[in-house]
């Protein structure tokens, strides 16, 4: 059984069916929604483009999808409720995702937008739909901030908001040059060391008590883990994960994978709340979690190279290498990288043989991240 239909979720189901071979194993797959939504996309001015039906992933390969909402996990009689009903499990892959946190105590934070789900980037996108010209105020410069940040000033005004006192702070100071000059020359600008602390109507209170125009305020601040690992462990990292094996493995029974999942990258650093470390966790935990069931050998999690790419709007985008994030491209041949990790985060669909061998792929260092 797997909770969750993102990429972990969804990328964990199909590392099952890999590892079940011909063998008489059921893989359900528990999400409520239809869609694979390629989360890392949502910025874009059509957030619908950013989907894939999940039965296309699900059905070539004999994956059943219980659509429905998992509100608990009982790990002692292996018995999760979905929907108000109970089912049992024999092996678990808890795959449900992070959230955004949401402010609190925010006066006006119900006017608040978001580019966290797809219904919340639906909202921001027929909310500033046919509107030239608009003032927007993205509060966070880290990595949605950013790209959000860009992406909006291509059709109005944008002021970025930050407590830090530099943008990109998560980024560390190997991209900052590069991210300054692209803000520079978008127009985007800046608001460092304060937030917003309250949000009216067409406008948006700065902590200085500046009153700044807004026709949208959109709220990019803070990722935290489904409140479902609470049910599997007491004990958390700081982002609500839990700690999980080489294997992935958290509890004899449960595998654990994506952003819910504080997996060891090498012995300095976890792996990251992103798409880049949510597919292979998913494959590697979907394939062991069957491969436990069938008494076949697990496979380990061995990550590969850690690399970034910043969507910048109309300035291009930045690519980068390592944990110290050093600038490979920029600008329009970072633009060319970017556009081309978009294409490969698609999953294959409709062909269970060409599904089944890019979940055999745990990691694959493409030709065109440039070195």
């Amino acid at each position: 059984m797997i909770i969750g239909g993102g990429f972990a979720g969804a990328w964990g189901a199909a590392g099952a069916a890999l590892a079940r071979g011909d063998a008489n194993l059921r893989v359900t797959l528990i999400a409520p929604n239809e869609h694979l939504v390629l989360r890392p996309r949502l910025y874009e001015p059509e957030p619908d483009l950013a989907t894939v039906e999940l039965r296309r992933i699900l059905e070539p390969i004999g994956v059943e999808h219980l659509r429905a909402t998992v509100s608990t996990i009982d790990t002692g009689n292996r018995v999760v409720v979905a929907g108000g009903e109970q089912v049992r499990y024999d092996r678990l892959v808890l795959a449900a995702g992070s959230k955004l946190v949401a402010p609190q105590g925010l006066p006006g934070a119900e006017r608040l937008f978001d580019i966290d789900t797809l219904d919340g980037a639906r909202r921001l996108t027929e909310h500033l739909r046919g509107r030239e010209g608009y003032s927007a105020v993205v509060v966070g410069a880290g990595f949605v901030g950013l790209e959000a940040a860009t992406a909006l000033a291509a059709r109005g005004r944008v002021l970025l908001v930050d407590r830090s006192e530099v943008v990109g702070h998560q980024l560390g100071p190997g991209p900052r040059e590069h991210i300054e000059a692209a803000l520079d020359t978008l127009g985007v600008e800046r608001r460092l060391g304060t937030t917003v602390t309250r949000v009216g109507d067409g406008y948006a209170v700065l902590g200085d008590g500046t009153t700044v125009e807004a026709d949208a305020v959109v709220w990019s601040v803070g990722m935290r883990a489904s409140e479902l690992t609470r049910q599997v462990s007491g004990r958390l990292d700081l982002l609500g994960r839990v700690p999980v094996d080489r294997w992935l493995r958290a509890l004899p029974e449960v595998f654990v994978a994506g952003d819910t999942a504080a997996a060891a990258f090498d012995a300095e650093h976890t792996v990251m709340q992103a798409c880049q470390h949510a597919t292979p966790l998913g494959k590697v935990a979907g394939y062991n979690a069957a491969a436990d069931l069938l008494g076949v050998p697990l496979r380990e999690f061995t990550p590969g190279p850690y690399v970034t790419c910043l969507d910048l709007g109309g300035a291009g985008a930045i690519f980068t290498r390592g944990w110290d994030r050093r600038v490979m491209a920029s600008g329009v041949d970072g633009a060319a990288v970017k556009k081309r990790i978009n294409q490969h985060i698609h999953p294959p669909v409709d062909d269970a043989a060409k599904i089944l061998a890019a979940a055999d792929r745990v990691y694959i260092d493409l030709p065109f991240f440039p070195r």
